[in-house]
């Protein structure tokens, strides 16, 4: 693979204007595909295999024009104190506003609150439900308009008005952290280049791709039904593997250049040996990510793949676009160590100064004494590592899983606000109703089959009210609202979800006829207990095959099995700082989380699968350099100490870049986004400065040897793919490349 990619990287410097133009034109392909693209429609949340799946597909075929999946708002009125909402005044202004709200053209029916027993007890609150023909994100402007100026009408007689539900959900947006991100990243790579040039490339490539990436998914979304989080996850991960993976083979093509080696002999080196640790690395990420299948819920499946595809790019893209511009940019990349006129002279002029005053030796770099401290006392270090992610692992414990509702949102949002007046109105539980779904076709009596279900939930435990049993025109199918005592994301509400579904079990031997439970809140348990269920599968499959790539990678059993061991302890420490802020509310202020509650559901399988595929960069980038120097016959030790010389600053420089990216992040309006921008940053540092940094070190020094230790059988079944570059020693400066034979292979 090295001298392929050799000879990639030196026909990309050399035909530059041809790869520079291939990829200015699929930017603007892209780019016209997605300002050309209808906008995206309804984003449908389906989970196979689940109860309250089943459920809702029964809705949709026994109670046909239902409009099931359309969006939902319930307008909240509170009387001003000491008035009821019975008072002439206020009950006029609710009904002038029932009687706005139905004329909507994509209004599908308004339940007045008079008729429709949606009055408090104590007669402070009441509210109206609203449903349209379609759902959320496709409900037109005017749509949206008229529910709040109809709002706004009873606000201005005197009413406190919010409007819960989904009509007024919003397109999530990520703030201006993202450009702060994005600029701490531009530092770093100045910082890390000393020359602004340089900076630049990994920067440039980078949006490139996620360019290609976003607006690719934004032509696509309407026809695959891609949600906005799948375009913004698309984009935070491949900002930060296409910022590490340039930057990886930039600083590779200045060590070349400071080895002496010409302009194109360098650029083709470095596609060569950084670039087949860009592949490997790349590979593990898209496999990790595209593995998020596994779990079988579409939406979440689209994630990962678009994601997937967005790092695939990012690969590509640095094997191509990033020897062609430093063609065009020549001699204003310097070699290693030769700082630019921004930052200094740089380390040459020091060692030439040394030199000049008694010829002693420069000073050994950052990486170079850590590197040498951890293997003079590797078993102390590596003690401290464990205990110290331990220690943040241990939060991790109290995990409690959920899906966001509209009472995690922020106070400031009307849905929450409106969340609140139910709750004090009609108590907790009233903001996520069950839907239980009885199918009585194969019954001879079934309407004595909805009474009984009826009166068999009322006898269970918090449950506070159960409506009639409404029948669909066939009279086979029924449907009944349980109202629970606890609100949605409460252990009891779960429970009374398996308790009806458990005296469902019981009637259906009795008579025949199905009880199914569904609604929000039924889906988002049985969305959890999926996402439980899948995650060993998940773990098995993602760390198995990427165990076997870094066997291929390394030719070593023990250094793949301790970069998955080291794997298991970031991500688990990451996941209790996850708890610490989001459920515990540590730090909840300064990341801008103004609701503490569960860890959504999806957060350990999805951190499980982003943060290996990302853990693993970093193994390969750093642990390829130290096989590289064993191979090349140094002594285990001194090859680690090597492998920290040449590889921990550009690691810790992209460890930075790629923990900023995820930070910005944080500033999203979408509770999902913010988590995973924090849980990712967090999963970064963890990674890279405990586990890669330290623990590696000291488990390869206490290994020695070991550590690369292959039986013969394996090493000769194993394919060489020569990630070190050991191909590209015999090659000289004066190589001159085939490339109709490159074109041709």
């Amino acid at each position: 693979m090295a001298t392929f990619l050799y000879k990639l990287g030196r026909l990309a410097f050399r035909r530059r204007h041809f790869v520079a133009l291939i990829w200015v034109a699929l930017l603007t392909l892209a780019g016209v595909g997605a300002a050309s693209a209808p906008p995206a429609g309804t984003t449908s949340f389906s989970i196979p295999g689940t109860e309250a799946q089943k459920a809702f597909d029964l809705l949709e075929e026994r109670f046909p024009g239902a409009a099931a999946d359309g969006a939902t708002a319930r307008v909240v009125f509170k009387a001003p104190d000491g008035e009821k909402m019975t008072d002439p005044d206020n009950k006029a202004a609710v009904e002038k506003t029932v009687a706005d709200l139905a004329d909507g053209s994509e209004v599908a029916s308004v339940a007045d609150p008079y008729t429709g027993n949606a009055v408090s007890k104590d007669g402070t609150i009441a509210y109206a439900s609203v449903k349209y023909d379609v759902s959320g994100m496709e409900l037109e402007d005017s749509t949206k308009d008229a529910l709040e100026d109809a709002a706004q009408q009873a606000r201005d007689a005197g009413l406190t008005v919010e409007i819960g539900g989904d009509a007024l959900q919003a397109v999530p947006h990520t703030g201006t952290t993202e450009i702060i991100g994005i600029a701490v990243a531009a530092v770093v790579l100045v910082i890390t280049f000393g020359s602004l040039v340089a900076a630049g490339l990994p920067l440039l490539t980078a949006l490139i791709g996620v360019g290609i990436g976003v607006s690719s998914i934004t032509a696509l979304a309407s026809a695959l039904e891609l949600g906005s989080t799948t375009s913004i996850l698309a984009m935070m991960i491949g900002l930060a593997v296409g910022i590490d993976y340039a930057l990886f083979i930039v600083s590779r093509y200045r060590a070349e250049l400071a080895e002496g080696r010409e302009r194109e002999e360098a650029a083709g080196r470095a596609v060569g040996t950084a670039g087949s640790a860009v592949v490997f690395a790349g590979l593990t990420v898209v496999i990790a990510l595209v593995g998020l299948a596994v779990v079988n819920i579409p939406m979440l499946t689209k994630m990962g793949v678009a994601a997937a595809g967005t790092v695939a790019i990012a690969v590509v893209i640095a094997l191509t676009m990033v020897p062609a511009l430093l063609g065009y940019a020549g001699r204003r990349v310097k070699p290693a160590g030769a700082k630019g006129k921004l930052l200094g002279r740089g380390r040459k002029s020091a060692d030439r100064a040394a030199e000049k005053t008694g010829g002693a030796q420069p000073k050994a770099n950052l990486g170079t004494r850590w590197a040498r401290f951890v293997v003079r006392r590797p078993l102390a270090v590596l003690l401290l590592g464990v205990i110290g992610l331990g220690a943040a692992a241990v939060p991790a414990a109290s995990l409690e899983l959920g899906l966001p509702d509209d009472g995690s949102q922020p106070t400031s949002t009307t849905q929450r606000r409106a969340y609140d007046l139910l709750s004090e109105g009609f108590g907790p539980g009233f903001n996520g109703p069950l839907m239980v779904v009885v199918d009585a076709k194969g019954s001879d009596a079934p309407q004595q089959v909805f009474t009984d279900v009826s009166d068999e939930i009322k006898g269970l435990d918090d449950v506070v009210a159960v409506t009639p049993p409404q029948p669909n025109k066939g009279g086979d199918t029924a449907t009944i609202t349980v109202v629970p005592d606890s609100k949605p994301s409460s252990v009891q509400t779960e429970d009374l979800v398996h308790a009806i579904r458990d005296a469902g079990a019981g009637i259906e031997a009795d008579t025949g006829a199905e009880t199914l439970v569904t609604g929000a809140t039924a889906m988002n348990i049985d969305v959890s207990q999926k996402l439980n269920d899948a995650l060993l599968p998940y773990l098995v499959l993602v760390v198995g095959l990427a165990f076997l790539l870094l066997i291929v990678v390394f030719r070593s059993i023990l250094v793949p099995l301790k970069a998955a061991l080291g794997f298991l302890l970031s991500v688990m420490a990451a996941l209790g700082a996850v708890v610490a802020v989001f459920q515990w509310g540590w730090l909840s202020g300064l990341m801008g989380v103004e609701e503490t509650g569960p860890v959504m559901s999806m957060m350990p399988i999805f951190m499980v699968g982003v943060v290996f595929g990302l853990a693993m960069d970093y193994e390969v980038f750093l642990v390829t350099r130290m096989r590289e120097a064993y191979v090349h016959g140094e002594q285990p030790d001194q090859a680690v100490v090597t492998g920290f010389k040449h590889g921990a600053r550009v690691v810790t420089a992209a460890a930075v870049i790629m923990m900023a990216v995820f930070a910005g992040f944080i500033g999203s309006s979408e509770s999902m986004i913010k988590m995973i921008g924090f849980g990712l940053a967090i999963a970064v540092f963890f990674d890279a400065f405990v586990v890669r940094m330290a623990i590696v070190p000291a488990v390869l020094a206490l290994l020695g040897k070991k550590a690369w230790w292959l039986p013969k059988w394996l090493d000769r079944a194993l394919p060489n793919v020569d990630v070190e570059g050991e191909g590209l020693r015999d090659l000289g400066d004066d190589d001159k490349d085939d490339d109709r034979a490159l074109v041709r292979t």
